[in-house]
């Protein structure tokens, strides 16, 4: 659904040359998503938020109002963006940011919640927030403590794949 005064650029011929949008998602008003951007579906967008081109906008991702988002940077599953987050490097999934520039502030627990993510799930993720933002280590570290979490509660396996691929830097 796309309300008021929304826009949405094609994309380019130096580029993929598509803007691809997904199902089921919500733009509120004057939200914006620029050239060879891809959003996944059921993602939701408060007023005014916008995302520069090439920007990758994975399923269930919360954009908040005023939320921006610069160009390369990858939004993961789940993930939040806080009123007037201006985000410069990728966000994982399942995290909450804010601020300018945005940082890590919380997992999104009461996003999965509202999804339907158990306990044991909600648990896991809290623990894998925690040694990828809060116990300081060096992130190479951090991807092998969360690959051998995967092992055993498989709905983090989100974050490792996400981790593994080279963006802009992930927010820490």
């Amino acid at each position: 659904m796309f309300r008021e005064y929304c826009t949405v650029n094609g994309g380019t011929a130096a580029d993929r040359n598509e803007t691809r949008i997904g199902s089921g998602n919500w733009f509120l008003a004057y939200t914006h998503v620029a050239h060879d951007c891809i959003v996944g579906d059921e993602t939701t967008w408060s007023n005014n938020a916008q995302v520069a081109g090439h920007v990758l906008v994975a399923d269930y991702a919360v954009m908040g109002a005023f939320a921006g988002v610069h160009q390369f940077c990858r939004v993961g599953e789940y993930a939040m963006l806080g009123a007037y987050a201006v985000v410069l490097q990728d966000v994982p999934p399942f995290t909450l940011v804010q601020g300018y520039p945005a940082q890590p502030k919380a997992p999104n627990l009461e996003g999965l919640k509202r999804r339907g993510f158990a306990q044991e799930d909600l648990l896991a993720v809290r623990r894998a927030y925690r040694t990828l933002f809060r116990e300081g280590l060096p992130l190479e570290e951090a991807r092998q403590r969360l690959a051998e979490a995967a092992r055993e509660r498989p709905v983090l396996e989100r974050l490792v794949a996400f981790l593994a691929v080279p963006g802009r830097g992930i927010l820490r």
